[in-house]
């Protein structure tokens, strides 16, 4: 070091989420020295914790699925435990206003062999992509050239089957199916391991949660990782002349010999890059925007809907609540109910009202008990100041097959992390550290290749 503001490093990593961590944490077991520079006042990125009826619980990434292998290796160094998803009893599922116990008998049978046949062929559709080098597919710009929704318009689907599946779209992509492409999803289902883990609690991507929270396994992580993590640093520019890359922020700046930038296509936009990135690194960020899907935690005294024999898991096509889970600590309470409502008719409003519309739909689903809530919080992903969106890329038609190759192409000394940039489990937490140890092994490889050609 220089300064009291000026370092000099082998490896910058830009964020502080679980792919920046994993990427400096793997840097650093191999030897070299590193900072992580995050510009939020927290680790984590999109893992968020907040607090209901004094429960902590999971404002952003939640679940661990059995084939999470790396978040599993973690948790276990860490002496952190998961916990199984709560499951057990019957769900809900209310299309127009006609609520159902278990899913399937709100749907008439019909409707029910339709969805059947939409997401049997999505799946077929989605087994013939590679994960790595999706763009190759012979189909691939017909398959990119619409959106999820026109496609289920041409399969002249039912309309509770395009609710299903725009349900699904908007957990996963906070977006409609009219704002994502078809090969988005398919690439997206193919990386997951298929669209039955993908739905699944038991055996699939929701059947375990992190005792405490993500946050406080992500805390856990931040505080073993070797490297001093600068926070409240939001980069300003990256230059890069010859051989060395000069990561500068309000308070720090920083000489290194790569930079591996941890955050998603459209935030990387908020960094200044000198000399520039190719334009097709700016047409990613512009057309990879994040989509918006938002939370919110019902409390009560007790787990009341345990007691009639249901599992607080409910499917809704209402405008505000499309999704609940029973996430509360024990069976004598508190009761919490996690709500992911549409951001886009949940941010505009302020808290009273967000509180009003998902009351009236938890009581349309769960009855006038619902009303009697000890305690209520929400977050809003789409309103979140730093990097606003969640919990996925909701790319749109043509954007795939025009700049998804440059999604984690390096750039000079620039290398690029991210949950979205995982060939398996993308999205997911697993795949954010499958993310930075594949970002590690490059900027390795490259430090190791200079250490032999100076020898």
């Amino acid at each position: 070091m220089t300064s009291a503001t000026t370092r000099s490093v082998d490896v910058v990593v830009v964020g502080a989420g679980l792919a920046g961590l994993t990427a400096a944490d793997q840097l650093v077991q191999a030897g070299h020295d590193v900072v992580v520079v995050e510009g939020r006042d927290r680790v984590g990125g999109r893992v968020r914790t907040t607090e209901v009826a004094g429960v902590p619980v999971d404002a952003g990434a939640t679940w661990v699925g059995p084939h999470h292998t790396e978040v599993r290796d973690l948790a276990s160094r860490l002496g952190v435990q998961l916990v199984p998803q709560f499951h057990t009893g019957k769900g809900l599922l209310s299309f127009d206003g006609r609520r159902r116990v278990e899913s399937a008998t709100a749907m008439a049978p019909w409707v029910v062999l339709d969805v059947t046949r939409i997401l049997n062929t999505l799946q077929k559709l989605a087994d013939g992509l590679s994960v790595s080098t999706p763009w190759e597919h012979p189909d691939a710009e017909k398959l990119d050239s619409v959106s999820l929704g026109e496609w289920l318009t041409s399969k002249l689907v039912f309309k509770g089957t395009r609710k299903f599946v725009n349900m699904i779209s908007l957990v996963h992509f906070g977006a409609p199916v009219g704002d994502v492409s078809l090969f988005n999803a398919l690439r997206y289902i193919r990386t997951l391991g298929g669209l039955e883990v993908m739905l699944s609690v038991e055996g699939g991507d929701q059947q375990d949660r992190v005792l405490g929270t993500v946050h406080g396994l992500v805390t856990r992580y931040a505080e073993a990782v070797g490297a001093p993590i600068l926070l409240d640093s939001p980069v300003e520019r990256i230059t890069t002349v010859g051989d060395r890359v000069t990561v500068r922020t309000a308070g720090e700046t920083i000489e290194a010999r790569y930079v591996v930038v941890a955050a998603a296509p459209a935030h990387r936009a908020q960094i200044e890059f000198s000399p520039a990135l190719p334009d097709q690194h700016y047409g990613l960020s512009r057309s990879w925007r994040m989509g918006s899907l938002s939370k919110a935690f019902a409390a009560y005294d007790r787990p009341f809907w345990r007691g009639e024999g249901l599992s607080g898991e409910a499917v809704s096509d209402d405008g505000t609540v499309f999704l609940t889970y029973d996430v509360s600590p024990s069976p004598e309470g508190p009761g919490i109910l996690m709500v992911f409502c549409d951001g886009r008719r949940f941010d505009g409003y302020e808290e009273p009202e967000r509180r009003r519309r998902v009351v009236e739909q938890l009581v349309h689903l769960y009855g006038e008990r619902a009303r009697r809530l000890i305690d209520y919080t929400d977050f809003s992903w789409g309103n979140d100041s730093f990097a606003a969106g969640g919990p996925n890329p909701a790319v749109a038609p043509k954007a795939w097959t025009s700049f998804g190759r440059y999604l984690r192409e390096p750039v000079g000394l620039v290398h690029w992390a991210g949950s979205e940039t995982a060939d398996t489990s993308s999205g997911t937490l697993n795949g954010a550290i499958l993310s930075g140890q594949r970002a590690a092994r490059e900027v390795a490889a490259r430090l190791a290749a200079a250490v032999t050609s100076a020898g």
